[in-house]
């Protein structure tokens, strides 16, 4: 594949992405009728969450057009089963996004598509195997990141540049395809994904940019020329996504929590309750995936030694263990004792409280350490006075019987 054709390709997957996300921004923004509460449209969220279907629709009609021209090549049918296994994952995120169902059905769907793609690769069994094990790996891990505005696009727009790079330095032009699509068709959605966005990825484009990242790299890696360290530097490229995943694993685990269960425990989550703002948190995290991406690059295209990949896994687990110790999950309310609770209760009769007897004029008070507790009504005699039982009766029925 010419470098005309990959240019072409991105510009296309720019171009519709764009407009597609344009529309449905518009269709989300348009306003209520008169009818309806709540002051949106009730499919206007809906329309929010699943705005990663543009970028589906756009790097998946620009890669299939240029992979119908011919595009391709020898390598026809690896890009047409990297195509095929993310379309199956972004179909299952979509009914995701529009009707909820449980994270553990995705995983069967996921595994299927990567066998597709690794069956149409022609990978051998054992690399199919790894393959198939990374790429649902990868696809999740991904896939997590997508729970701050523009936090998932700015990192997979990263990733996929280096993956373009290693690509364009392999022996196979044509796996370039994908990767080109996906940065020009991350960096037209990123206008809408922004904060505050307008646009969210959802599980459709959040499970389709993992699948392509994630496949694309284990296809790079099998086409490598023998002397690259391919097998050290393309997993390198996934380090902040993996990172994001053992952390919310690690504080799920000692919490005593449900692993499946999302809550906020993410890198972004901490860095807000350190006052991060939500840009720069997507600026941070973009950073921080610009060096793994910028070192296993220049490790794959042999301008630095295999070494320096230990370099940001190793930073990446002391930023783990740093952000450990930012409480992610708020103490439970302690209820008060019962002790303290049958003090504070006023005694009652009948559902009703019975009000304390008011003092006798010139009722001396209770020695202290003596007699009754303090707020006791007495007599004159200095004897605490007791309430006559309920009868039923008036007081001046009492007094007219006794007369």
């Amino acid at each position: 594949m010419n470098v005309l054709g990959i240019i072409a390709s991105g510009v296309a997957a720019l171009f519709i992405t764009v407009a597609l996300a344009k529309g449905a921004r518009r269709a989300a923004l348009r306003p209520h009728a008169p009818d309806e509460p709540g002051g949106r449209a009730p499919r206007a969220a809906a329309l929010r969450r699943a705005g990663g279907a543009t970028v589906v629709l756009g790097v998946g009609t620009a890669a299939g057009g240029a992979l119908w021209l011919g595009a391709a090549d020898d390598s026809a049918g690896s890009v047409a089963g990297l195509l095929a296994g993310a379309g199956i994952v972004a179909a299952l995120g979509l009914v995701h996004d529009l009707k909820p169902f449980r994270a553990a059905l995705r995983l069967p769907v996921q595994t299927a598509a990567a066998v597709l793609v690794v069956c149409l690769a022609g990978l051998s069994p054992a690399a199919g195997v790894l393959a198939v094990l990374w790429i649902v790996l990868v696809t999740n891990a991904f896939a997590l990141l997508d729970h701050a505005d523009g936090l998932l696009t700015t990192v997979g727009l990263v990733t996929a540049a280096g993956l373009l790079a290693c690509a364009a330095l392999g022996g196979d032009p044509a796996l370039t395809l994908l990767p080109a699509t996906l940065v020009a068709g991350l960096a037209g959605f990123l206008l809408h994904n922004w904060h505050p966005a307008r646009l969210r990825l959802g599980a459709s484009g959040a499970q389709f940019t993992g699948f392509a990242l994630a496949a694309s790299g284990a296809l790079i890696q099998e086409a490598a020329p023998s002397g690259r360290a391919a097998w050290a530097a393309l997993p390198v490229l996934a380090t902040v996504a993996l990172a994001d995943t053992a952390l919310v694993l690690i504080s799920r685990r000692r919490a005593a929590r449900s692993l499946l269960r999302d809550t906020d425990d993410h890198i972004a989550h901490r860095l807000r309750r350190v006052r991060v703002t939500v840009p720069g948190t997507a600026v941070l995290l973009g950073l921080w995936a610009a060096v793994p991406v910028t070192t296993a690059t220049l490790v794959y295209a042999e301008l630095l030694h295999p070494a320096f990949l230990l370099l940001p896994p190793a930073g990446s687990v002391a930023a783990v263990f740093v952000l450990l110790r930012i409480p992610a999950y708020t103490p439970p309310r302690t209820a008060p004792s019962r002790t303290a609770s049958r003090r504070t209760t006023a005694p009652t009769t009948g559902g009703a409280a019975i009000p304390s007897a008011a003092p006798a004029p010139g009722a001396a008070g209770p020695a202290p350490g003596k007699g009754a507790p303090s707020g006791t009504a007495r007599t004159a005699a200095g004897h605490p006075t007791v309430p006559p039982p309920p009868t039923g009766r008036s007081a001046a029925g009492v007094a007219a019987e006794r007369s």
